[in-house]
Formats: structure tokens, C-alpha cells, sequence
């Protein structure tokens, strides 16, 4: 089984020619997120099988039918592409290395190219992606005879998901990233290449922590301005048309009756969780101390949402921190 720890770059890939031809591809995660981009790849005629430890996840591919493998190690061996779409860096480090994991069979794959689109920390992308390179491919593809990884995390949420629109930030070998345009094209709207391994984590963990101080403002300032006689209405409309417009407040603004077709006017359910919104202010603030660089904000907003989890709001989507922790008022 292949052991992690080693930093080794993967410069010495530059030169290697990849394949151009994608293969069968393995998917493992159906999750909310997963299973909308498994779907999308189906629809546009790739050769999938599937993994999920949930049965209740893998039972519509079934009805499709999908080949389903009970592992991932079986997925590998029937697999030339592997996509991962999982909640933490512990569930993907379970899954390539773990028992039965896609790296178990030893150091001759049969996949030439690992994709995964979980959100995890930049370190334990550029650890695995060195594990990775330190296996032989079972058959050589074309002239490569070294697989290879991409962390490949996303933006759009399960709506993207859902509709095919989402933006992948993409790290690692740029030859291996060309050659997987077509499965990132198939999946979302977006792909950009962010340089090597770990810069895809690294770009994703950057916009959310951003993504969040932008909500926590954006809640911030409509509260006091409900406080203060305004209406949140009236208030977008100023925001949306000067300085403060963003993201948070013309897109996916957190008062209840302001925007339609937005978690906050579905009493927040669906979108990202205020768990998972956390979950990634952690990865960004752990990472930041890892590099001796500053996040007051970031720290400050994790905070917050680590309280409106305590709360209860754990599965409300992080827009709640409007009427959660501001005790924001509904538009009439």
C-alpha cells in the first residue's frame, strides 16, 4: 500500500506526454454535490462505474445501470479516470490510502489520472499527488507510464451541480489538466488552471474564506440598517448600485423575502451549510498559521459560525448568519 508523507515534487512529469483519450471513468461520492456531476458525465456519454458507501446514494446509478463497486480499490481496478467528490481530508485520504482504498492494490495502477473535487487542505493535496507519483501504470497510455493526480475542488454549490455550471479550480500537472477539459466542461462552465499541486485547494480555500467575511458583511450591515429604519430592499438596492456591491448581497442575499430562488427565501434550506462553511474556515485559518499569514476576519468569522452550528443551524445554509446571529428581520 502506498504511504503518505513524502513532498517529492512532480516536476519530473513535465515532459511526459499525457493521454489524450479519458477512458472509462470511476466516481466515488454521491453525495448532494457528486451525484449531480456523476449524473452530468453520464449525460454526456461517458462510461462511468460508481462507488458510495451509502446504498441509498448508489440506488438511482443502479436503476441507470451503472456498474457499482463495493470498493474503491474495485473501482480503480476497472477505472482510467478516478474522480473523488468527498466531505473532508479524512474521508479522501480513507479512500486513496485506507483499506480497500484505490492505492491498496500496490504500486501498479490502472487509472493514469486522479481527480479529486473534495475541499480539502493544499498539504494533504500535494502529499497524496507525491504518494501518487510514486506509482507505475499497469499499461502504458500512449507514452506515460506514471499516474497522475489533479486537485480539482469547486464553486457553484448544489445548484451548479445540479445544472452543470460550476467553476473548477484546477491544480497540479497542466498537460493532465488539458486532457481533462472535456470531463471539467462536462460538469461545470468553468475550469481554471491554478498552477501546481495543491494550488486548486489552496484557490478554493481562499474564495470561500472570502465568501464567508463577504456573507457575515453583507448580514452585518442589513441588520443594522433594518435597526436603523431602512429596509433591507432599499438597502440592496443602494448596496447593488454602489461600492458595496458583492456577491453576497446581488446574487445570494441572506434576507428572507429580498431575492427569490435563494436559500434564504426557502427558510435557508439547501446551498452550503453553515457546518460546511466552517468546516472550510478552518482549513483556511489552519493553513494560514501553517504559513505564518494573519486572518483576523477569517478567524473572527469562523467563530461565528462555529456558534450558529452550536445553535442548532448546522445544516441551514451559512446565509442564516442574517437572522441567526444578527437577528435579522423577514421583508415583508
Amino acid at each position: 500500500m502506498a504511504k503518505l508523507g513524502s513532498t517529492h515534487p512532480i516536476r519530473r512529469f513535465c515532459s511526459t506526454p499525457v493521454p489524450s483519450d479519458i477512458g472509462k471513468v470511476g466516481f466515488i461520492g454521491l453525495g448532494n454535490m457528486g451525484s449531480h456531476m456523476a449524473n452530468n458525465l453520464i449525460d454526456a456519454g461517458f462510461e462511468l462505474v460508481v462507488h458510495d458507501i451509502n446504498c441509498e446514494a448508489i440506488k438511482k446509478f443502479v436503476e441507470k445501470g451503472v456498474p457499482i463497486k463495493e470498493t474503491p480499490l474495485q473501482l480503480a481496478e476497472s477505472s482510467d479516470v478516478v474522480i473523488t467528490m468527498l466531505p473532508s481530508s479524512s474521508h479522501v485520504l480513507d479512500v486513496y490510502t485506507g483499506s480497500n482504498g484505490l492505492l491498496h492494490g500496490g504500486p501498479f495502477l490502472r487509472p493514469w489520472l486522479f481527480i479529486d473535487s473534495s475541499t480539502i487542505d493544499p498539504q494533504t493535496s500535494r502529499s497524496l499527488s507525491a504518494t501518487i507519483s510514486k506509482c507505475t501504470l499497469e499499461k502504458i497510455k500512449g507514452s506515460i507510464g506514471i499516474p497522475v493526480m489533479l486537485d480539482a475542488p469547486v464553486s457553484g454549490g448544489v445548484p451548479g451541480a445540479e445544472a452543470g455550471t460550476l467553476t473548477f479550480m484546477v491544480g497540479g500537472l497542466e498537460e493532465a489538466y488539458l486532457a481533462a477539459k472535456p470531463l471539467f466542461h462536462s460538469m461545470g462552465k468553468c475550469a481554471t488552471y491554478c498552477g501546481r499541486s495543491g494550488n486548486g485547494a489552496a484557490a478554493k480555500i481562499c474564495n470561500n474564506m472570502a465568501m464567508a467575511v463577504s456573507m457575515v458583511g453583507v448580514s452585518e450591515a442589513l441588520a443594522l440598517g433594518q435597526n436603523l429604519g431602512i429596509s433591507a430592499t432599499t438597502l440592496t438596492k443602494i448596496f447593488n448600485s454602489s461600492s458595496a456591491r458583492c456577491w453576497s448581497s446581488d446574487s445570494y442575499n441572506p434576507v428572507p423575502g429580498v431575492m427569490t430562488g435563494v436559500p434564504s427565501s426557502k427558510n435557508y434550506e439547501g446551498g452550503f451549510s453553515s457546518k460546511l462553511m466552517a468546516k472550510d474556515l478552518e482549513l483556511a485559518t489552519a493553513s494560514a498559521e501553517q504559513v505564518g499569514h494573519n486572518c483576523r476576519l477569517a478567524s473572527q468569522a469562523l467563530d461565528i459560525y462555529k456558534e450558529l452550528c452550536k445553535g442548532g443551524h448546522e445544516s441551514k445554509d451559512f446565509s442564516c448568519v442574517f437572522r441567526q446571529y444578527y437577528s435579522g428581520k423577514d421583508e415583508n
